[in-house]
């Protein structure tokens, strides 16, 4: 901790410690219940149980989902966020199409996967190394960012069971002030499977958990997360060219449609 966040710390009003200490035991309670609980003995007895692979992943992102939302209404209890979502009707409607949303903070994911019992995610190849995840990634069957021969195959599976796909297609959580830079792989999945798009955006006010902040880098006002259910793209708009050109046009929209959440923050 260098000295300029202990000075900071120093000048902490009783409500931002508060916040630090309901922050860490928030994430301490379910760091525990996601590596005991959840990983080690309930994915294990699925394992066990349930020996259909896509059955036991559904089972899994059930799970998954309420336990986030136990998280999420346990921090919100304690005052360390709030947050409120819009359109929820939309989401619950949507089948066989990718869920693309902006990344503004770590939670990101959990406040989408909460509201999506059946939720697969697009993640980075190296959380297989973290041992609070690894377990939860594998039993989850969530989709590995690598290769596309290996991830096309996998999410055409996935929305040919009227799956649903969570994409940040910036890769890593964004940057205030900066401009936005997406990946084309949203863009291609969705060309080459042929999936409509569905656009979330993220709103942190004032910013939490971005990148390279400390989590006990406390603001002054607890965080609220705005989080709406946005227009749905539809893939036939931009699949009557070539598919290299189609996904740089769609990646451009993407980042335009994106970037008016920053714009409004």
């Amino acid at each position: 901790m260098d000295i300029k966040s202990v000075t900071k710390k120093n000048s902490y009003t009783f409500n931002q410690w508060w916040r630090l200490f309901a922050t860490a035991f928030g994430f301490v309670l379910f760091g525990i219940y996601g590596l005991v609980i959840l990983s080690i003995l309930w994915f294990s007895l699925l394992r066990l149980l349930i020996w259909n692979k896509n059955q036991r992943s559904i089972i899994a992102q059930k799970s998954i989902s309420l336990s986030f939302k136990l998280f999420l209404w346990i921090i919100k209890f304690l005052g360390v966020i709030d947050y409120q979502f819009n359109g929820l009707e939309k989401l619950k409607q949507d089948k066989s199409c990718l869920i693309v949303a902006n990344h503004p903070s770590l939670l990101d994911v959990v406040l989408l996967a909460s509201i999506m019992p059946r939720c697969d995610c697009l993640v980075k190849g190296a959380l297989l190394k973290n041992i609070f995840v690894s377990r939860i990634i594998k039993t989850a069957g969530y989709i590995l960012n690598g290769e596309s021969s290996q991830i096309l195959p996998q999410c055409q599976q996935i929305l040919d069971n009227q799956g649903k796909i969570l994409i940040f297609p910036e890769g890593t959580r964004s940057v205030p002030n900066q401009p936005m830079i997406l990946q084309r792989g949203a863009a291609n999945i969705a060309l080459r499977c042929h999936a409509n798009i569905r656009i979330v955006h993220i709103e942190c006010k004032p910013t939490w958990l971005i990148k390279e902040q400390k989590w006990y880098d406390i603001p002054v006002k607890k965080a609220f997360f705005n989080i709406t259910i946005g227009e749905k793209i539809t893939i036939s708009d931009f699949s009557d060219q070539n598919t290299t050109i189609a996904a740089r046009r769609l990646t451009k929209y993407l980042t335009s449609v994106l970037e008016k959440t920053n714009e409004n923050k």
